[in-house]
């Protein structure tokens, strides 16, 4: 069977939710994307993700069913603690390389 095989799927809201969302994590390096590989987080672009998902939770505030505001509302939750948790990670590694490079290659690690 191939991809074309298959019927699309039917646009909704939450389908609109869950793809955004899946954005952010893929550049977040939260999904592995078959056939490609991500060596670093892209912040900026999990970032642009995240902000369009707040603007679209802004925009239709009032004309949302409970269920469709729940799965903004913790969808949005749920990525901007997983963005803090990259970006943490993130940094560490860099913080390790620039006090190794301030420390130079003379180092006593003894």
């Amino acid at each position: 069977m191939s991809e074309s095989d298959f019927p699309p799927v039917p646009a909704s809201f939450e389908f609109l939710i869950f793809s955004l969302k899946m954005q952010a994590e893929v550049r977040l390096g939260l999904l592995n994307v078959p056939g490609q590989t991500v060596e670093a987080p892209d912040l900026g672009a999990a970032r642009h993700a995240i902000d369009t998902l707040a603007m679209l939770s802004e925009k239709t505030r009032g004309n949302l069913t409970i269920e469709e505001q729940r799965l903004i509302e913790n969808s949005l939750t749920e990525l901007r603690f997983r963005f803090v948790q990259v970006s943490a990670k993130a940094q560490k590694p860099a913080e390790s390389k620039s006090e190794a490079a301030e420390a130079g290659p003379d180092v006593d690690k003894g």
